[in-house]
């Protein structure tokens, strides 16, 4: 069968033709996504969403180019959706760096320093030393809330920690 045909049974709600067609053209998308992204997992992850995204919207695809162009507009777009995302997040969290030094700063406490580390530390360890030194949760609760061991809690508090030292101790020289 080929790729017209398959199209007109899936538009029509064959699931297996649709199925064909979508592995048909995966690794096309995968390759091209890894291409832009630079980044496997985001690739791996963008190019499952492409292919929910044109199982949904397949009623839409018009034929006037491949289907394979299709694909890689879907895709181009969650791309730069996900980018404009990322964006707008670093500029919210930057505004709200912004305003906690502000206010560390009229309320003369000595943490300014410390938020401009905490800033750039990594997410994943940032968060597990914000939840337990700032809002006194367990080892296990925060362990819980991030979906991992309390023994990687403690490790990624305690790197962190070190690493937040270091970086304060440079400061002062």
């Amino acid at each position: 069968m080929d790729e017209k045909e398959l199209i007109q049974k899936a538009k029509k709600g064959d699931t297996l033709a649709l199925s064909k067609l979508l592995q048909q053209n995966y690794s096309f998308l995968v390759k091209y996504l890894l291409k832009v992204t630079l980044h496997p997992q985001i690739a791996e992850d963008l190019t499952q969403e492409t292919m929910m995204k044109s199982i949904e919207k397949i009623q839409l695809y018009n034929g006037e180019s491949k289907f394979s162009s299709w694909l890689i507009t879907i895709a181009t777009n969650l791309y730069i959706d996900q980018q404009r995302r990322k964006k707008r997040e670093k500029s919210w969290q930057e505004q709200a760096l912004r305003k906690m030094k502000w206010q560390a700063s009229n309320m003369n406490e000595e943490w300014a320093d410390v938020l401009d580390v905490l800033a750039t530390i990594n997410e994943e360890i940032r968060m597990p030393i914000v939840l337990k030194h700032y809002y006194g949760y367990s080892y296990k609760e925060i362990g819980k809330m991030m979906g991992i061991a309390e023994g990687t809690v403690k490790s990624r508090v305690s790197n962190g920690l070190k690493s937040i030292r270091k970086e304060l101790s440079e400061h002062e020289r």
